[in-house]
């Protein structure tokens, strides 16, 4: 078994250490080293788990292991719907998953337009691709959006000035992360924090939160929307019930296994383990 990466963190370190308990061999491959040409000697691993940090070096590498016949978990097929927000956001819907009003514009007036459809604001822009809650911006107000908005305009890359908005979400002081695998969720936490942002790479706080089928069931839906394998849902608890914000196809976990006392990384190896016997 590889792990794809592009650096290694405490989460591929957890998911070594659990691989080591099970037998199996790992190779480590930084993807920044590789020359990627089907033209090489055989490869001398069964499956890659893409772990890179970079999502355009995940991407590249995960299409390339499949095209020359190595299974790829998550797929690449996964990882291009949960990479992109507004293409996740569509395939939920799609699905009548519960998820949060959105948009995608591409002008001032055309995002004027969007935020009046959707109530007014409040709003959230966000990046179509990204991480760890950066370049969020909650817009309160029609000036907050022209500036924004300008700046991105003149100072942002193409990809920039495709502005994706939500409807800020009332919710209490935290949101809830399911890590799913196949369908099922093996653990949960809340992400509490003062800042509207809840993500622990801005300091939300990790606590355990119980597994309720409300929960699961809808941890399980939006799994099946975009293709299932090894997920984190991050999901608001609104007055109409749980809805779905965001997918992530290679979370971070090293700050969950404490607080649920469920090994995430034994998980996930005994998930790859499981595709490998699948694919043999």
């Amino acid at each position: 078994m590889a792990i794809l990466h592009s650096t290694i963190r405490g989460d591929e370190k957890l998911i070594i250490e659990a691989a080591r308990k099970r037998n199996v061999d790992i190779k480590l491959v930084d993807v920044r080293s590789e020359i990627l040409r089907p033209y090489q000697s055989s490869i001398e691993f069964d499956l890659a788990l893409e772990r890179c940090v970079s999502t355009v070096k995940g991407m590249h590498a995960t299409r390339y292991y499949e095209s020359v016949g190595i299974p790829v978990v998550n797929s690449s097929q996964i990882a291009s719907i949960c990479e992109d927000k507004f293409l996740t956001s569509l395939t939920l819907k799609k699905n009548q998953v519960p998820t949060v009003d959105f948009a995608l514009v591409f002008s001032l007036p055309q995002a004027k337009q969007a935020i009046e459809l959707m109530g007014g604001f409040p709003v959230v822009l966000k990046p179509t691709q990204g991480s760890w809650g950066r370049l969020l911006a909650k817009i309160n107000d029609q000036d907050s959006l022209e500036a924004v908005l300008e700046h991105k305009e003149v100072l942002g890359s193409p990809q920039q000035k495709a502005f994706y908005l939500q409807k800020f979400v009332q919710k209490p002081d935290r949101d809830i992360r399911t890590f799913v695998i196949d369908g099922k969720v093996i653990c949960a936490i809340y992400r509490t924090s003062p800042h509207w942002i809840t993500n622990t790479a801005r300091g939300g706080i990790a606590t355990n939160c119980p597994i309720t089928k409300e929960l699961a069931d809808i941890s399980k839906k939006a799994s099946d929307a975009v293709g299932g394998g090894i997920l984190a849902m991050d999901i608001f608890e609104t007055e109409k019930g749980y809805a779905i914000n965001e997918i992530n196809h290679t979370m971070e976990f090293k700050n969950s296994e404490a607080p649920t006392r469920v090994s995430i990384s034994g998980a996930i190896v005994d998930y790859c383990l499981q595709v490998i016997k699948t694919e043999f």
